[in-house]
Protein backbone atom coordinates (compact mmCIF):
# COMPACT_ATOMS: atom_id res chain seq x y z
CA UNK A 1 0.00 0.00 0.00
CA UNK A 2 1.46 3.49 -0.56
CA UNK A 3 2.26 6.02 1.47
CA UNK A 4 -0.32 8.35 1.20
CA UNK A 5 -3.00 5.44 1.15
CA UNK A 6 -2.46 4.07 4.77
CA UNK A 7 -4.58 4.46 7.80
CA UNK A 8 -4.24 7.04 10.26
CA UNK A 9 -6.29 7.54 12.98
CA UNK A 10 -8.60 11.04 13.38
CA UNK A 11 -6.08 12.67 15.68
CA UNK A 12 -3.46 12.15 12.97
CA UNK A 13 -5.53 13.65 10.25
CA UNK A 14 -6.45 16.69 12.14
CA UNK A 15 -3.03 17.36 12.62
CA UNK A 16 -2.50 16.79 8.77
CA UNK A 17 -5.09 19.39 8.17
CA UNK A 18 -2.98 21.98 10.36
CA UNK A 19 0.17 21.13 8.24
CA UNK A 20 -2.07 21.76 4.86
CA UNK A 21 -3.14 24.90 6.08
CA UNK A 22 0.15 26.16 7.60
CA UNK A 23 2.02 25.02 4.39
CA UNK A 24 -0.49 27.07 2.23
CA UNK A 25 -0.03 30.15 4.70
CA UNK A 26 3.35 29.78 3.68
CA UNK A 27 3.06 29.29 0.18
CA UNK A 28 0.65 32.41 0.27
CA UNK A 29 3.51 34.67 2.18
CA UNK A 30 6.77 33.54 0.25
CA UNK A 31 4.66 33.98 -2.85
CA UNK A 32 4.68 37.73 -2.28
CA UNK A 33 8.45 38.14 -2.61
CA UNK A 34 7.24 37.14 -6.66
CA UNK A 35 6.41 41.29 -6.36
CA UNK A 36 10.09 42.15 -5.53
CA UNK A 37 11.06 39.90 -8.36
CA UNK A 38 9.07 42.63 -10.83
CA UNK A 39 9.28 46.19 -8.51
CA UNK A 40 10.52 49.24 -9.87
CA UNK A 41 14.28 49.91 -9.13
CA UNK A 42 13.23 53.05 -7.66
CA UNK A 43 11.01 51.24 -4.87
CA UNK A 44 13.19 48.96 -4.63
CA UNK A 45 16.00 51.73 -3.51
CA UNK A 46 13.36 53.20 -1.29
CA UNK A 47 12.13 50.29 0.86
CA UNK A 48 15.82 49.67 0.70
CA UNK A 49 16.41 52.96 2.63
CA UNK A 50 12.99 52.75 4.37
CA UNK A 51 14.52 49.54 6.36
CA UNK A 52 17.09 51.75 7.36
CA UNK A 53 20.40 50.05 5.21
CA UNK A 54 21.62 53.55 3.46
CA UNK A 55 21.50 54.33 0.26
CA UNK A 56 20.73 51.10 -2.35
CA UNK A 57 23.96 50.43 -3.96
CA UNK A 58 24.38 50.66 -7.84
CA UNK A 59 25.56 48.53 -9.95
CA UNK A 60 23.83 45.52 -12.30
CA UNK A 61 25.19 43.16 -9.32
CA UNK A 62 22.70 44.18 -6.37
CA UNK A 63 19.82 44.40 -8.19
CA UNK A 64 20.15 40.92 -9.45
CA UNK A 65 20.86 39.06 -6.60
CA UNK A 66 17.86 41.28 -5.09
CA UNK A 67 15.50 40.48 -7.73
CA UNK A 68 16.93 36.44 -8.11
CA UNK A 69 16.90 35.66 -4.53
CA UNK A 70 13.01 37.21 -4.48
CA UNK A 71 12.34 34.74 -7.14
CA UNK A 72 14.27 31.99 -5.25
CA UNK A 73 11.35 32.43 -2.23
CA UNK A 74 8.75 32.61 -4.58
CA UNK A 75 9.52 29.39 -6.18
CA UNK A 76 9.79 28.21 -2.73
CA UNK A 77 6.53 29.46 -1.93
CA UNK A 78 5.43 27.58 -4.58
CA UNK A 79 6.70 24.20 -3.47
CA UNK A 80 5.12 24.68 -0.59
CA UNK A 81 1.98 24.70 -2.61
CA UNK A 82 2.26 21.62 -4.14
CA UNK A 83 3.91 19.70 -1.11
CA UNK A 84 0.27 20.60 0.59
CA UNK A 85 -1.59 18.83 -1.87
CA UNK A 86 -0.61 15.52 -0.93
CA UNK A 87 1.47 15.81 2.13
CA UNK A 88 1.37 12.03 2.51
CA UNK A 89 2.60 10.97 -1.33
CA UNK A 90 5.20 14.28 -1.23
CA UNK A 91 6.85 13.64 2.54
CA UNK A 92 10.11 12.76 1.13
CA UNK A 93 10.23 15.96 -0.58
CA UNK A 94 8.57 17.67 2.70
CA UNK A 95 11.87 16.09 4.94
CA UNK A 96 13.95 17.47 2.31
CA UNK A 97 12.49 20.89 2.43
CA UNK A 98 11.87 21.33 6.17
CA UNK A 99 15.87 20.40 6.63
CA UNK A 100 16.80 22.76 3.79
CA UNK A 101 15.18 25.12 4.98
CA UNK A 102 15.86 24.90 8.85
CA UNK A 103 19.78 24.99 7.75
CA UNK A 104 19.03 27.83 5.12
CA UNK A 105 17.86 29.23 8.18
CA UNK A 106 21.28 29.02 9.85
CA UNK A 107 23.08 29.91 7.12
CA UNK A 108 21.00 33.15 6.81
CA UNK A 109 22.05 33.72 10.51
CA UNK A 110 25.78 33.57 9.73
CA UNK A 111 25.38 35.41 6.40
CA UNK A 112 23.39 38.60 8.38
CA UNK A 113 26.23 39.11 10.76
CA UNK A 114 28.93 38.33 9.06
CA UNK A 115 27.51 41.24 6.12
CA UNK A 116 27.00 42.87 9.37
CA UNK A 117 23.24 43.72 8.58
CA UNK A 118 21.69 45.58 11.72
CA UNK A 119 21.01 43.32 14.72
CA UNK A 120 17.05 43.21 14.61
CA UNK A 121 17.04 42.21 10.84
CA UNK A 122 19.75 39.04 11.62
CA UNK A 123 17.52 38.06 14.68
CA UNK A 124 14.52 38.17 12.57
CA UNK A 125 15.12 36.36 9.43
CA UNK A 126 17.65 33.28 10.02
CA UNK A 127 16.22 32.38 13.20
CA UNK A 128 12.95 33.12 11.82
CA UNK A 129 12.75 30.73 9.29
CA UNK A 130 14.77 28.19 11.40
CA UNK A 131 11.29 28.50 13.60
CA UNK A 132 9.22 27.93 10.76
CA UNK A 133 10.99 24.93 9.42
CA UNK A 134 11.04 23.46 12.83
CA UNK A 135 7.45 24.10 12.62
CA UNK A 136 6.27 22.36 9.84
CA UNK A 137 9.02 19.51 11.33
CA UNK A 138 6.80 19.35 14.05
CA UNK A 139 3.03 19.64 12.44
CA UNK A 140 4.46 16.26 9.73
CA UNK A 141 5.82 13.95 13.19
CA UNK A 142 1.95 15.46 14.90
CA UNK A 143 0.41 14.10 11.35
CA UNK A 144 2.22 10.95 11.18
CA UNK A 145 3.32 11.51 7.69
CA UNK A 146 6.55 9.55 7.11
Amino acid sequence: MENSQIEVSAEARVWERRLVVFLRILACTTGLALLAVVMPRQLMATTHELLGLGKFPDGPIVEYLARSLSAFYAMHGVLFWVISTDVRRFALILTYVIWSTIIFGAALLAIDSLAGLPLEWTISEGPQVVVLGAAILFLKRKAKVF
